[in-house]
């Protein structure tokens, strides 16, 4: 398996005048499905047009797939694919004319581009609307235009700066389902949302910008497992939480899951043990996971 970072950046820096939107950032990112999370406002778009070369980075170093951005942009360029928030889409074409235009520009022949294009509308489930102006298009559809053409060239990386943004709940899911598919073509995404859900449903890595500053940048996993264990039990909670407390753990009841937590020993041991003293039975037990939003609240909580 390539541990090959696909993004390497060395205090990273970017001011739009007095304003300050990347500062020191310093990444190594590895393949896979990396989420990019943080409030409106954290720069978050910015180190998405940094790393392909729209914006100059004002000091610090950047690679993209092991070239350098700064020299090596043709070569960035050609193997990254890109999705904007915005509306960028031209209403007076079709998704298939656009799509094979998109596809010229990445170096395909006319006919090649077209059957891509054909091709890859299908894969993001425009087929039967291909021939259609883009114009007539749902936001739903529109976006899956613009991953269809972040995807036409057949990239090594795509770069989505809110991909789900203004879709309703079925055709997030849809999207979302779509970005997940990424990693069996053989391509790495990088997933800007502000919507901490989306991350925990698409990516295995997340990297956490807050005012510029990386705040985290690990495995999603690490974020979510906590040393502490919950369960519900078959029998007298509360006699169950006092054995715990006795055995050196601390015990927190909600509703009807017990949280425990401990230093002097394992805390799975201790629910063995207190589970047996109590004479109860366990209905659910296991380690204690927290969402990505109680993470990332806890990280700006320490700034």
């Amino acid at each position: 398996m390539d541990t090959t970072p696909i993004i390497a950046t060395t205090d990273l820096r970017f001011a739009y005048g007095d304003i300050v939107a990347i500062d020191g950032v310093s990444l190594e990112i590895p393949p896979g499905r990396i989420g990019l999370v943080g409030a409106n406002g954290a720069g978050k778009t910015t180190l998405l047009k940094i790393l392909l070369g729209v914006l100059p980075a004002a000091s610090g170093r950047v690679d993209v797939l092991g070239h350098s951005v700064a020299t090596q942009q043709l070569e960035v360029r050609s193997r990254v694919g890109w999705m904007p928030e915005s509306n960028c889409l031209p209403p007076d074409q079709t998704a298939a004319d656009f799509l094979g235009y998109a596809a010229e520009l990445g170096g395909l022949p006319v006919r090649a581009a077209r059957q891509r294009a054909s091709d890859v509308l299908g894969l993001v489930g425009l087929h039967e609307e291909r021939f259609r102006y883009i114009g007539e298009f749902s936001t739903g559809m529109r976006q899956r235009t613009k991953l269809a053409q972040a995807i036409v060239h057949d990239p090594s990386l795509v770069l989505l700066d809110e991909p789900t943004a203004g879709l309703d709940p079925e055709g997030r899911e849809e999207m979302l389902d779509l970005v997940t598919r990424l990693e069996t073509f053989g391509i790495n995404a990088v997933i800007s949302s502000h919507v901490l859900t989306d991350i925990e449903r698409t990516c295995d890595w997340v990297i956490m910008l807050d005012g510029g500053k990386v705040l985290r940048s690990s495995p999603l996993t690490d974020l979510s497992t906590t040393d502490e264990v919950e369960l519900e039990v078959i029998g007298d909670i509360a006699v169950v939480a006092e054995s715990a407390r006795r055995m050196g753990a601390t015990a927190e009841l909600i509703g009807s899951v017990l949280h425990l937590k401990a230093s002097n020993r394992d805390a799975f041991e201790i629910a063995r043990d207190a589970l047996a003293e109590a004479d109860a039975s366990v209905r659910r037990l296991g380690a204690r996971r927290t969402t990505l939003e109680d993470v990332f609240m806890g990280e700006e909580a320490q700034q």
